[in-house]
């Protein structure tokens, strides 16, 4: 069988290499491309027509999910990886409604990557992530997400605009202690950053329109 070619997508050069590095370990797979943009990534896509394409979000021209549904209108049997920095739940869906295969953390190891790729040269309409399932369920919970009181003194605090060192030292807690509870709400309210996890928080009456300063 002819190895599966890749197309990879990351404005960061060294991003990039590791990336490649990792697939050429892997004889099943041959780099075919690479872009550091979206025009490029488009144009790359359309002219070498890889198996896989695997894209990060954040892309200096646009994002990621742009070009996954370019990607995915003009070469639908493509499989397609998308990488981002910040997992929520908020980009697990907007990859899997942009048409991607398979969404990865870019701090996963390497072969999660790999995985992502061989099911999405596969598999290339059937999306899998590693916290789909709890996503799924968080989405379809009416009741929305259950905050502990610790976790709800933390959201007033970010929405109060403070940074980790401050909330540690309102609470009385080691700062790695205030990253794990900030962490585990972002979690919980499926959101990437505090802009999101206060707006998520805001929609669920959390917290008001008036106390959310943070944003």
């Amino acid at each position: 069988m002819p190895p599966t070619t890749v197309l990879l997508v990351d404005d960061h050069d060294l991003i990039r290499q590791g990336l490649k590095r990792a697939f050429e370990r892997h004889d099943d797979f041959t780099v075919v491309g690479e872009a550091g943009n979206c025009a490029e990534a488009i144009d790359l896509a359309e002219s070498l027509k890889p198996h896989v394409a695997v894209v990060d979000v954040r892309l200096p021209d646009g994002s990621g999910f742009d070009v996954a549904r370019k990607i995915r209108a003009s070469l639908p049997q493509a499989g397609i990886v998308v990488l981002t920095m910040y997992a929520g739940d908020e980009q697990l869906f907007a990859a899997l409604e942009a048409g991607a295969s398979a969404f990865v953390a870019k701090d996963a190891p390497a072969e999660d990557v790999i995985a992502a790729a061989r099911h999405a040269a596969a598999s290339p309409t059937a999306f899998t992530a590693a916290n789909l399932a709890d996503a799924m369920r968080r989405r379809m919970t009416p009741s929305g997400p259950q905050l502990s009181p610790r976790e709800k003194e933390v959201l007033q605090l970010l929405a109060d605009g403070l940074a980790v060192a401050q909330i540690a030292k309102t609470l009385y807690i080691s700062e790695s202690t205030a990253k794990t509870h900030i962490s585990k709400l972002y979690d919980k309210l499926g959101a990437a950053n505090r802009a999101q996890a206060l707006m998520t928080a805001m929609r669920l009456g959390f917290i008001s329109t008036g106390q959310a300063e943070g944003l």
